[in-house]
């Protein structure tokens, strides 16, 4: 393993009303490991806004974290979703996840708003106007399924980096030659911005293969068939952890030092890759009277 030290983020998303007690309980258990940020979704088509607010005033106001919101064109006009980003401002969020977004439940694809932004393009740039965010953006390390090539996705990446964002975080993977592949296309396309690897430990594995068909990320033939004996035994944990160490490992073993943990906000599993990895909890001293 490398010896550079290796940062870690987490992405969250903001817990309904009945939720909030054990979202803030995750919150708590991963806040030791001092991730550089941790960053909040935003549901499609602006679903679940309100509370993405409400979560990252939350976690400015009562931790030490630093989150960065997400934030699409989904639904919204041009002068709507600027002034949510204001809302983000003034909330003391100084960093955004600038996607395009998915289309609202039961819409084949995505439609611009009449007065919105046609693209994630148009978003980077007006929030990159303001001076007032660090924005980081989406990357597929294999084809986006609406995408015509890699290579096309790869120019729509540094039209994105070209706009304004200083880093991009990946979908997840599964096999870390596909990132690296990634990687060293973008590398040959002349972008120079951070790529940060998302890595998904996998806590239900039908749930994951349903995610995995609909964002083109493809399953390895002895992942499916380790998963498949593992859930038919009822232990997925184990398997789950030792494979996403050693993807991760592999990772820092080519360069790697910054991991994106997607969380599905259940902390368990990432901390336990954490831990791993070497990621340990800090202590937190309290004053003695």
């Amino acid at each position: 393993m490398s010896a550079t030290p290796i940062r870690v983020s987490f992405e969250f998303f903001p817990p309904k009303p009945e939720a909030q007690d054990s979202f803030w309980a995750t919150i708590a258990k991963l806040e030791t490991v001092n991730p550089s940020f941790v960053s909040v979704t935003y549901g499609a088509g602006g679903t679940t806004r309100d509370r993405t607010l409400d979560t990252v005033r939350r976690i400015v106001t009562e931790t030490s974290l630093s989150p960065a919101a997400h934030l699409t064109c989904v639904n919204a006009s041009r002068a709507e979703t600027l002034e949510i980003a204001e809302t983000y401002a003034q909330a003391g969020v100084t960093q955004i996840v600038a996607l395009r977004g998915d289309a609202p439940k039961g819409e084949a694809k995505f439609t611009a708003h009449p007065e919105g932004f046609a693209s994630s393009v148009e978003l980077i740039s007006a929030l990159a106007d303001t001076g007032k965010f660090t924005l980081r953006v989406g990357a597929y390390p294999e084809k986006h399924p609406e995408a015509s090539s890699l290579a096309a996705d790869i120019d729509w990446l540094k039209a994105k980096l070209d706009a304004g964002a200083t880093s991009a975080i990946t979908q997840f993977f599964f096999e870390a030659e596909t990132f690296f592949r990634f990687r060293d296309a973008a590398t040959r396309a002349g972008i120079t911005a951070p790529i940060i690897p998302g890595i998904l430990p996998i806590e239900n594995w039908a749930g994951a293969r349903r995610f995995a068909e609909a964002c083109g990320t493809s399953i390895p033939q002895v992942v499916s068939d380790a998963f498949e004996h593992a859930t038919r035994d009822g232990n997925t944990d184990l398997l789950a952890t030792a494979l996403a160490t050693e993807l991760c490992d592999d990772l820092i073993e080519g360069g790697v030092d910054h991991l994106h943990f997607y969380t599905l906000n259940r902390p368990e599993l990432t901390r336990d890759v954490c831990h791993a990895l070497g990621v340990s909890p800090k202590v937190r001293l309290q004053n003695v009277a």
